[in-house]
């Protein structure tokens, strides 16, 4: 009796032949690595190139994967390989990222408040504006920053992931992410309306918020809830403004590719 054939929404096993594994790939993960590349290079054909660069490498390279790791994070591994090339042929990076000091609001007299409840038009054009300087933020963070900011809020990949598919220690890749996390931050706060009153002396050392600032990075990292009612207002504030970042840049993934690249991908395999 023969055996059912695998199903297009699950990913290809070792084994499977080279053409059918990478249509598959299109199929799952297609529309991501493009929303990676499109990050990473200057312009939409750039980004398509680079997509098809990446499809082309894993088509060649199929027959040695093993299954060691998930086919996703062959492939992605191959995808940040090759963006990690393409950006360090652009000019104009920044040099730095900046310091915990120069990201968070310690010094400034007013903190941004952050509407709730019903959607208004306020909060529409709040968020519209959030989204446009998260992606120039993106566009301007140092390549060893970007690829993993990229690979864990917009992509969904966990620490533990974005550390094996970048090869460096998990410590790094979350220190990374939290980082351009932070650098996002700031970039958003820039667009929130500020409480019209100053908020009260910290309730805390500094040090504490830092530590609350971790604990706060650390479930964004895990998807988990993080409970704000017995911290200063100040904190809330940065929390809040975290949570946004994060919705904003969740909202950056892409389900689909632009129109025709799915057929060039593929004739592009068949004809290797």
């Amino acid at each position: 009796m023969p055996e059912p054939q695998a199903s297009p929404a699950q990913p290809p096993a070792p084994g499977t032949p080279a053409s059918e594994a990478i249509t598959r790939l299109v199929d799952l993960y297609g529309a991501m690595i493009y929303a990676l590349a499109s990050r990473i290079c200057a312009g939409p054909d750039e980004g398509e190139d680079l997509v098809q660069e990446v499809f082309l490498r894993a088509f060649k390279g199929w027959d040695s994967f093993e299954g060691r790791s998930s086919a996703k994070t062959w492939l992605y591994t191959i995808a940040a390989h090759a963006c990690q090339r393409m950006h360090r042929t652009r000019s104009g990076e920044p040099a730095r990222i900046g310091s915990l000091h120069e990201l968070l609001p310690f010094g400034d007299p007013l903190i941004a408040a952050i509407p709730g409840g019903v959607e208004t038009p306020e909060q529409i054009e709040i968020r519209r504006e959030a989204r446009r300087r998260v992606e120039d933020e993106i566009a301007s963070l140092p390549d060893e920053y970007r690829v993993p900011l990229i690979l864990k809020e917009i992509v969904g990949f966990s620490v533990p992931e974005v550390a094996q598919v970048l090869g460096i220690p998990e410590g790094t890749a979350r220190s990374r992410v939290h980082r351009a996390r932070l650098r996002l931050r700031a970039a958003v706060d820039r667009a929130l309306p500020r409480n019209p009153e100053a908020p009260p002396p910290p309730a805390y050392p500094e040090q504490t918020c830092l530590d609350l600032l971790d604990a706060k990075q650390n479930a964004l990292d895990r998807g988990v809830a993080f409970d704000t009612r017995v911290i200063c207002q100040r904190c809330r504030s940065v929390f809040a403004s975290l949570d946004l970042t994060q919705d904003v840049c969740r909202g950056l993934a892409s389900d689909e590719l632009p129109e025709g690249l799915r057929e060039r991908l593929i004739a592009a395999v068949s004809g290797s």
